[in-house]
C-alpha cells in the first residue's frame, strides 16, 4: 500500500500528480488525512481524504508519500503523527518520496546524511548532510525527492517505475502523450 500524507496547504500538483499516475499504474494508494479528512490546498483545492493518520497500517506500507506546498510541508513537519509513520518507513525499508519543501523534513531529522537528495531551490540548508542535487528527480536507495510542482510529472513517473518497473512507466509515458 502506498500512502500520501495530504493536510492543509499541501501543493496539489505535487499530491494529486502521483495520485492519478500510481492509480492509472494499478497501485493501490490511499490519500491520508493529517488532522482533517478534508484538508485544503496551498491554493484552495479542497480534496476528501480516503483516511486519517489514525487508520494507516504500517504493516503493508511500501511507499510514503509527502507532497510539498506551503504551509503543508510545514504541517506535516509539525505533526508527530507524520514522523511516527516516517519513522515506520523506514525502519521497514519502504520507500520514503518527498517533494519541494517535504524533503526538508527528512533532512532536518537526518535522514538524508550521505544521500543524493534535491528540494525546491533556496532551501537546500534544510537537507542538512545531504549530497545536494539540481537534478528533478533524486533516488537514493528507499529515499526519492523531487524539486517542485514544476518536476511533479518527473516525481511521479519514478514513483511508477521504483514500483512498478520500467516498462510500466514507458506505458505511462504514452498513455498521457509524454512520448510516443
Amino acid at each position: 500500500m502506498v500512502y500520501i500524507l495530504l493536510t492543509d496547504g499541501f501543493e496539489e500538483v505535487e499530491a494529486l500528480t502521483p495520485i492519478d499516475l500510481l492509480r492509472r499504474s494499478n497501485v493501490e494508494i490511499k490519500t491520508v488525512g493529517i488532522g482533517t479528512l478534508h484538508p485544503t490546498g496551498a491554493h484552495g483545492v479542497q480534496v476528501v481524504a480516503d483516511i486519517t493518520e489514525a487508520e494507516v497500517s504500517v504493516s503493508d506500507m511500501e511507499m510514503l508519500i509527502l507532497p510539498g506546498g506551503y504551509p503543508g510541508y510545514a504541517n506535516l513537519d509539525n505533526s508527530k503523527a507524520v514522523h511516527a509513520l516516517i519513522d515506520a518507513a523506514l525502519q521497514k525499508d519502504c520507500f520514503v518520496a518527498a517533494i519541494c519543501g517535504a524533503p526538508t523534513i527528512l533532512g532536518k531529522r537526518g535522514d538524508l546524511n550521505g544521500k543524493v537528495a534535491c528540494c525546491y531551490p533556496g532551501m537546500e540548508a534544510d537537507l542538512k548532510e545531504a549530497i545536494v542535487s539540481e537534478d528533478p528527480v533524486c533516488v537514493d536507495g528507499h529515499i526519492i525527492t523531487s524539486r517542485s510542482a514544476g518536476t511533479a510529472m518527473a516525481f511521479a513517473l519514478t514513483l511508477v517505475d521504483v514500483l512498478c518497473g520500467k516498462e510500466q512507466a514507458s506505458k505511462m509515458k504514452q498513455a498521457i502523450v509524454l512520448e510516443k
